[in-house]
């Protein structure tokens, strides 16, 4: 029974060794214990539709995202790991369409706004965690864009906080 035991005790220790090298979270973040700050950059909007706020909205909600579910220090200068990109489309096109009773050219039924963010993530203590990827997620809906928009983009711009946390810090590809 003693030999047993000592290759059992290593076997344990070695795991728990492994496991301190990542800090792992209820939300499936698993980060390394030895990233403590990110440095989050302002999204530039390249898109051919510009709309003025989305480049605030979209990086204040990257940043909130990692500030609310991480152990991460968003910080403006040096960090440990970078991310940074640009928004290169804001596109609403027709879903389905409408037809008209009066012989007026049919109108669209439903719209879909689609943004597109094209993100860049560097970590150099581990390159193999860093990446260059492109994320778009759309919203469809039904009317007036105007009325409707700061609460689409809103929506938006949390499915693309996930998916971008999820490809950072959770490893998803």
């Amino acid at each position: 029974m003693k030999r047993i035991t000592g290759p059992l005790v290593i076997l344990g220790l070695i795991l728990i060794s492994q496991a301190c090298t990542y800090s792992l979270s209820l939300n499936g973040a698993s980060i390394p214990a030895t990233m403590k700050t990110i440095r989050v950059d302002f999204f530039e909007n390249n898109a051919q539709l510009v709309v003025n706020t989305l480049s605030q909205q979209f990086t204040e909600a990257l940043k909130d995202r990692i500030r609310n579910t991480t152990r991460l220090n968003v910080v403006r200068g040096e960090a440990d790991a970078i991310m940074s990109g640009t928004i290169t489309d804001y596109n609403i096109a027709p879903v389905s369409i409408q037809a008209t009773n009066n012989n007026v050219a049919p109108i669209a039924g439903q719209s879909r706004l689609t943004i597109t963010v094209n993100v860049k993530y560097v970590y150099d203590a581990d390159k193999k965690l860093s990446f260059e990827q492109s994320f778009s997620k759309y919203k469809d809906f039904s009317g007036d864009i105007a009325s409707q928009e700061q609460a689409l983009i809103a929506d938006i711009n949390k499915q693309l906080t996930e998916d971008i946390f999820n490809r950072a810090f959770a490893n998803w590809n």
